[in-house]
């Protein structure tokens, strides 16, 4: 496994989406909450499923530039063990969920064949 990058901010939007199982979910409701809350951000569906590429349960958080380093230093502080999987909004979604993907955590291999054309 490769070491993960490290978030920067070089695109003007971004979807942070929090993983979470069983047994940590109410620490990822938490942080999805205090995203709103605290940050004014708008946080999607808490999917207790898997969806799209996500190969874990999630809740994703979209923010702009304007929030990011703010936002990402806040959420790498209080994720304790949760793994979240940040990526920019370029409309090329397999660049985007991997080449210009970032990680905190573990790096957790996506199911990328959803974007292949049919």
């Amino acid at each position: 496994m490769t070491t993960p990058q490290r978030p920067v901010n070089s695109h003007t939007a971004y979807h942070a989406h929090i993983y979470f199982d069983e047994q940590s979910k109410a620490l990822a409701r938490r942080l999805c909450d205090a995203s709103a809350s605290e940050f004014g951000l708008k946080v999607g569906r808490f999917h207790e499923k898997l969806v799209g590429p996500h190969p874990c349960w999630s809740c994703q958080v979209t923010l702009g530039t304007r929030d990011f380093d703010r936002y990402i230093a806040w959420l790498e502080k209080n994720r304790q063990q949760l793994t979240v999987f940040i990526h920019p909004l370029t409309d090329d979604d397999v660049r985007d969920h991997t080449e210009f993907a970032y990680w905190l955590g573990d790096e957790i291999a996506l199911n990328l064949d959803i974007f292949k054309a049919t």
